[in-house]
């Protein structure tokens, strides 16, 4: 049976983008995004709850996915898929989505006069710390289709290996007290191939977490009936991080164990709650979940130039964040329900087509 829970935390990560990407304009850790005014504490507590489990918990979603996906595809269709929905699109998105993001920032940080199709030489030559904030090259948001490609390929052979062999965990025998300090293996996965503050390490431990333990049900009961001691851990966790930052305490061993125990509790605690309140399916999550792809995919590229013009245009800072934040989503939506009617741009961003009405 379909885990609608599943589709709907992915839903919930995804619609986090917009608020999220909004506060970064305003951030207050000197961060050079693609377009910044000065910075605001308000969105920034958001972003501090959000940023250490967001991320993680979708490739921990990506792991019980392909699990559930593995169960009636062969390896080879796997890859094929693997290769539609997420390289394809990737490889698209820097030609095609990308680019804009890398010119915005170019104009507004640097003064840039030069042409659009002038700057693609700039992109596609200036290759500094990736973030794309100083006009040079990036992937942007479509990190996340690089490293879910990267790691889908690297888990293949493991995980198909796993499924055919019929030797599976118990998860009958896994108890919360088992769990709790699995935190220390995304702690030690997080050093290997950090890019860009992005670890590939800790991204394939995530995804491996969900593929073995968070794909079976019994474990997931076990989540589900620890819920609220889970949601607890988790605000520990959260208000530790705020004490830290507050004193200034970012950087260190103890800092890099607590952000990983919010990460964990984070990851936990929501499938959890997922579990509990969100096994459902309407007309709504129905859709929201064939748009779910298509508006992460889109949404930073609109964000950025829409959040261009309405800062040169727009002086009140919660009138702003509004007509971004939800500007956004509005073109995205369209964005979306427009491309997915026109097969050529349906298969390039990985999106399912819709045949019109004949």
């Amino acid at each position: 049976m379909r885990k609608y829970f599943v589709d709907n935390l992915r839903i919930i990560c995804i619609l986090l983008l917009f608020p999220f990407h909004t506060c970064m304009i305003y951030n207050n850790w000197g961060e050079l995004f693609y377009i910044t005014v000065r910075p605001y504490n308000l969105p920034n507590y958001f972003v501090g709850i959000v940023y250490p489990w967001w991320m993680n918990l979708l490739f921990t979603i990506a792991g019980m996915s392909s699990y559930y996906a593995l169960q009636k595809r062969t390896a080879k269709e796997y890859i094929r898929e693997r290769v539609e929905k997420l390289l394809i699109p990737l490889l698209a998105g820097l030609i095609i989505v990308v680019p804009v993001q890398s010119y915005i920032a170019d104009i507004y940080h640097n003064g840039y006069t030069g042409g659009y199709f002038e700057h693609y030489g700039i992109f596609f030559s200036k290759i500094t710390d990736l973030s794309g904030g100083d006009g040079g090259f990036t992937p942007a948001h479509l990190w996340f289709l690089l490293y879910l490609f990267i790691i889908s390929m690297l888990m293949l052979p493991i995980m198909d290996k796993y499924i055919k062999s019929g030797k599976k965990i118990d998860g009958s025998r896994i108890r919360l007290l088992q769990l709790l300090p699995m935190f220390l293996l995304i702690l030690i996965c997080a050093p290997i191939l950090e890019i860009g503050g992005k670890s590939v390490g800790e991204s394939l431990a995530c995804f491996a977490i969900g593929f073995f333990l968070f794909s079976d049900e019994r474990v997931q009961d076990t989540l589900e009936k620890n819920r609220i001691l889970l949601a607890i851990l988790f605000l520990l966790a959260l208000a530790g991080r705020h004490i830290m930052q507050v004193n200034g305490y970012m950087s260190g061993l103890l800092w890099d164990i607590e952000q990983r125990m919010v990460t964990w509790f984070g990851i936990m605690a929501l499938l959890a709650a997922g579990k509990r309140y969100l096994d459902f399916s309407n007309a709504a999550t129905k859709y929201l979940s064939g748009a779910a792809f298509p508006l992460y995919y889109f949404h930073q590229s609109i964000l950025v130039v829409l959040g261009y013009f309405v800062l040169k245009n727009v002086k009140i800072v919660w009138l702003q964040f509004l007509l971004i934040m939800i500007g956004s989503f509005i073109l995205t939506v369209i964005c979306y329900e427009i491309f997915r009617r026109i097969r050529p741009a349906a298969i390039l961003f990985g999106i399912k087509y819709k045949k019109g009405k004949r």
